[in-house]
């Protein structure tokens, strides 16, 4: 954020949330805006909110002992954010070898909406605290708490929830849902209280750092409940790479154990916070800060009601339909087709450099007065890719040598499609985000560009839901004898038939939503770009 030292300002964006290659979708689940298969949200787990802000400092004067605590304090605070994320884009791979179906996914995909949903909570931890224990500890202190035993309750009853690979017992998918949703709502309370406590934690000269913190230590959580767990979890990679002798057949670490660890983590480290981590006063200037939940709640009304606000809503909570089943499904559909989830997850890494790149070098594109440009011009590249990861899938099925090996070229094949995705993905993302900073009205701009990017992450993760529960709907299937009947199950077939899907759900919904993104894009382009030609005047609350 601009602004002189006098009269620093903070400006709030969203942050991208990482995830693995399993979940095309970036917007949704979470706040980094990274490769998610899983679900939907590359989810992206979109996301969250970022603090931002630029100061005049300078460069030569050498960050204190202080800050320096500061900063690797909040790093470390952002990276047990990650975790709860990170470990919720991995089950879904985890119930896809249980045999788990596509409704029981859409259900468990609700499990991201907490940080695309934290706008309806957030002034409540703005506003209500305890003035001995701290503002910001107030609400950070029981939330630690609070994952620390979920996680322990997990830890013992995980192998329950999640099933054997037996059919005898399936998972128990809503109960799995309610924990991590409850996983994900502490962690989304988290975020609140922290990104707000980064703004006293660290000295004003010093607080642009709180972004990168935020940023950094939210991928690397996200990275070790994801990516570290998938491979430490496979009883292939840790036979290949990690274990010398006989092969055994089971991993290094088990969710179980690997949930257990982390909830002592997060008891040992709320601890410490609560015994040796003071609050700073925060000083606010008049009108600064709501006085009361009424008035934090009063000024998302006043937002809401403005004619080019609830125009900019519906658009925004439409525009992500059509890319809905490729980000959503591709990742889960090629995990069924016998890849390895872990391979899967791995892919993720050498992406890694492009998505760190990709918002510099698009910042010229995106720093100007018409960001949405951009926008509408990624966006049928990025409908194409519809028409793309369909193919890779069926083509995934074909070429396997042996149950999940593939030939080399194929994996390279994957990450070039997936660099393509996020060009196109990324360039629209940061484009909305620039729109959202030039017409937030600068009064309420904290509340105005939240309730802009909470919009947005409802955008993407409303779809991949709808789109993960209409899979199974439109599959078709019949015994596998000549001329068979439809079915649903083994059971409605004769003695020795099987339950085949002969027409897959996945490659309708692919089409539809292909039809449905051109078709949108065709209705509402005019509309985006009247939007973006509308004048500040127009995007400012009257008071």
């Amino acid at each position: 954020m601009d602004g002189n030292r006098p009269a620093v300002a903070v400006r709030r964006s969203p942050r991208i949330q990482q995830r693995n290659v399993a979940s095309l979708s970036s917007e949704s689940v979470g706040d980094i805006e990274v490769l998610n298969i899983n679900n939907g949200n590359l989810s992206t787990k979109i996301d969250d909110e970022k603090l931002h802000m630029r100061t005049d400092d300078d460069n030569s004067i050498p960050i204190s002992n202080k800050d320096k605590k500061s900063i690797v304090l909040l790093l470390f605070l952002y990276v047990l954010q990650g975790i709860p994320l990170g470990l919720a884009g991995s089950v879904p791979l985890l119930l896809i070898a249980r045999n788990a179906s596509y409704s029981q996914q859409a259900l468990f995909s609700l499990v991201y909406w907490p940080f695309s949903v934290k706008l309806l909570w957030a002034p409540l931890v703005d506003t209500i605290y305890s003035s001995r224990l701290g503002r910001r500890k107030s609400w950070l202190i029981p939330s630690q708490y609070a994952i620390g035993a979920a996680m322990v309750f997990l830890s013992y009853r995980v192998p329950h929830l999640l099933g054997t690979r037996a059919d005898s017992f399936a998972p128990d998918i809503p109960a799995l849902t309610a924990v991590f949703f409850l996983l994900n709502f502490c962690a989304a309370t988290q975020d609140i209280a922290v990104d707000g406590w980064a703004l006293t934690m660290l000295s004003r000269r010093n607080v642009g750092y709180a972004s990168t913190c935020n940023s950094v230590g939210q991928t690397a959580g996200y990275f070790l409940g994801n990516v570290v767990f998938l491979a430490l979890e496979s009883p292939d990679f840790s036979n290949t790479y990690l274990r010398s002798g006989d092969p055994l057949p089971y991993g290094l670490v088990t969710l179980s154990g690997f949930l257990y660890f982390w909830s002592i983590v997060f008891m040992i480290t709320t601890t410490l916070v609560l015994i040796f981590k003071s609050e700073r006063n925060e000083i606010f200037n008049d009108g600064e800060l709501p006085t009361s939940i009424t008035q934090a709640y009063y000024q998302l009304l006043l937002i809401i009601r403005l004619p080019t606000v609830m125009k900019y809503v519906g658009l925004v909570l439409t525009m992500k339909v059509g890319f809905s089943a490729v980000d959503a499904v591709t990742g889960l559909k090629l995990v069924e087709s016998g890849m390895p989830k872990e391979t899967l997850a791995l892919m993720a890494i050498p992406l890694t450099p492009l998505q760190i790149l990709l918002p510099f070098l698009l910042a010229k594109y995106t720093n100007s007065s018409r960001p949405l440009d951009l926008v509408l011009k990624a966006m049928p590249c990025r409908l194409a890719m519809g028409a793309v990861f369909p193919l890779l899938v069926w083509f995934s099925a074909h070429i396997q040598s042996e149950p999940g090996v593939y030939p080399a070229y194929f994996y390279v094949l994957i990450i070039v499609l997936y660099a393509v995705h996020q060009v196109t993905l990324y360039a629209m993302f940061v484009s909305v985000m620039a729109f959202h900073a030039q017409v937030s009205d600068p009064a309420f701009g904290g509340t105005y560009m939240t309730l802009l990017n909470t919009v947005t992450n409802l955008g993407g993760n409303w779809p991949a839901t709808l789109a993960l529960s209409l899979v199974d709907k439109l599959t078709w299937r019949r015994c596998s004898v000549d001329n068979g009947d439809s079915c649903i199950s083994d059971s409605q077939c004769p003695d020795g038939v099987s339950c085949s899907i002969y027409i897959d759900g996945y490659y309708i919904e692919c089409v539809i939503c292909l039809f449905v993104g051109f078709l949108w894009l065709f209705v509402f382009r005019g509309s985006m770009l009247r939007l973006q030609s509308a004048s500040q005047r127009q995007w400012s609350v009257n008071r």
